[in-house]
């Protein structure tokens, strides 16, 4: 039986070489499928990773509940140039929080200061906040150099300030912003700290907190209250607005993870009872917008694999169209080894050999192509934007993150093999069913 088999493959082999460029043509479709479906389904699983890594970096425990300009503040300001406003969380909503949380690993709040931030002839609008020396562990915020905010801080009401890596580049420069000194309106804080870039910086993050991360500055909030108080002066274009905004930001951080939406429900029912006629007050669940991009994505994926899965079909159909052609082409071969002796079986198993060898070494190419491709694209996308006549089309922070997964590469290489012997095993069948009279007379 074993001589048998190996006589039947090294057959079938023998014939696929001596028509090698027709048994290679016969299985591009499949090799372009497979590279197709990995290809595909990495492009998806990269963006997938990208995005929920954006939205981890927020805390996957977290909830962020954030002081906004509800829409008829928006309104009054079309009718007046000059006008305060006061909307927002307050430090009563966050004592209350605080009280209906005493479980939670964390309540931190934020609270935003100044209008301008500068140093030296340099300037720009600020984006300082008051924060605790929680805000780090619970916003997953790294120091690149320095230390963050202390009890010590706190407690002594110092004017010191950690910057963002952005503020540090664009006020700093060359300089060494540590135990400098930066201005917010006409405060000056010393700088002990400057923060490791954060990924959010035009990504998912990034739109849901409404700002880049990188920009930020964080001082104590006892500095904060005492020496900054609670209006932001914000002028441009000849008109300006005050804003009495007592907490900007207060992160609530669950226990864990299974807490998580529990908590924000609970969390929400306390603010809508304490801001019930306006919507002055946003909520941020990174866990639940995790999940929802997860699901999102999976049918994302399917999509993807299907539309690349339609090249495995027509592979199999080119496969058992030339294998169709081959019987016909071979009809008086049939005849031959069928009056030697050759049953029906050897006969089939011959035919069937090719089309394994077909789809097999065609789904081996294809895994190959398809995890290079997903490799040159990641590669390629950011050189783009500097490649002369294209460049100009494309913007600078172009990435196409790419994942090659097992599982995609074994489900490819699975459905190509599957395809392939489905598609080869009707030729198969039609060739050991010829007459061997009928296939001697054959021309």
């Amino acid at each position: 039986m074993v001589i048998f088999l190996l006589e039947t493959i090294h057959l079938g082999l023998s014939n696929l070489r001596l028509h090698l460029l027709r048994s290679f043509l016969t299985a591009l479709g499949i090799i372009l499928g497979v590279a197709a479906v990995i290809a595909m389904v990495s492009l998806g699983e990269g963006s997938k990773r990208q995005a929920l890594l954006q939205i981890e970096q927020l805390g996957a425990k977290n909830i962020i509940l954030r002081s906004q300009r509800p829409a008829e503040s928006q309104s009054n300001q079309k009718k007046s140039n000059n006008w305060i406003s006061r909307y927002g969380l307050r430090r009563d909503d966050l004592e209350v929080i605080q009280s209906n949380f005493p479980d939670a690993d964390a309540i931190v709040p934020l609270k935003e200061v100044g209008s301008k931030m500068s140093r030296a002839e340099l300037s720009r609008t600020s984006q300082a906040f008051g924060t605790t020396p929680q805000f780090a562990d619970v916003a997953k915020l790294r120091i690149a150099r320095g230390r963050f905010l202390t009890d010590a801080d706190m407690e002594a009401q110092a004017m010191v300030c950690v910057i963002g890596s952005e503020v540090a580049r664009q006020l700093f420069k060359f300089d060494d912003p540590l135990g400098d000194t930066i201005r917010l309106d006409s405060k000056a804080f010393t700088v002990v700290g400057v923060l490791a870039p954060v990924g959010l910086a035009g990504g998912a993050g990034s739109a849901l907190v409404g700002r880049d991360l990188n920009l930020d500055v964080h001082v104590p909030i006892t500095t904060a209250r005492a020496v900054m108080g609670d209006m932001v002066f914000r002028g441009s274009g000849g008109s300006f607005q005050n804003s009495l905004v007592e907490v900007s930001e207060i992160y609530v951080a669950s226990p864990d993870r299974e807490r998580v939406l529990p908590d924000s429900k609970r969390l929400k029912r306390i603010v809508d009872s304490r801001h019930p006629d306006s919507a002055d007050v946003s909520m941020i669940v990174p866990y639940e917008l995790l999940e929802n991009a997860k699901k999102s994505q999976l049918t994302w994926n399917l999509v993807l694999g299907f539309i690349a899965g339609i090249s495995l079909l027509v592979g199999g159909i080119g496969i058992m169209n030339i294998m169709l052609a081959t019987v016909t082409e071979r009809t008086r071969e049939i005849g031959i080894r069928r009056a030697l002796g050759a049953t029906r079986r050897a006969i089939l198993y011959q035919f069937l050999v090719e089309t394994s060898v077909l789809s097999t070494g065609g789904g081996l190419i294809g895994v190959a192509i398809g995890i290079g491709s997903s490799w040159f694209i990641q590669w390629v996308a950011p050189r783009l934007p500097q490649m002369p006549l294209v460049g100009q089309y494309f913007s600078q922070s172009v990435s196409l993150p790419t994942y090659v997964t097992l599982g995609s590469v074994i489900l490819a290489f699975s459905v190509a093999v599957a395809v392939g012997l489905i598609f080869g095993i009707y030729p198969a069948r039609r060739a050991a069913a010829q007459d061997p009279i009928v296939a001697l007379r054959h021309d």
